[in-house]
């Protein structure tokens, strides 16, 4: 018996993606004193943009196989 890893679905690689890169960037903004606000809308549209990236071009090239 061959146990393998489960598949993830795309989107949730994607929304996976998005939330680590918001908070690497949220908190990395707030620990070098950039205020709040200004943190919070950098990194939520930094993340939405990643996630975008990654639903859009993240799969692998079918023609690598």
């Amino acid at each position: 018996m061959h146990l393998r890893m489960p598949s993830i679905d795309r989107g949730v690689q994607s929304f996976v993606w998005a939330v680590v890169i918001f908070l690497f960037l949220y908190f990395g903004m707030v620990s070098i004193a950039i205020s709040k606000g200004t943190a919070l809308l950098v990194s939520l549209v930094s993340g939405f943009l990643v996630f975008l990236l990654v639903r859009t071009r993240g799969d692998d090239d079918p023609r690598d196989a």
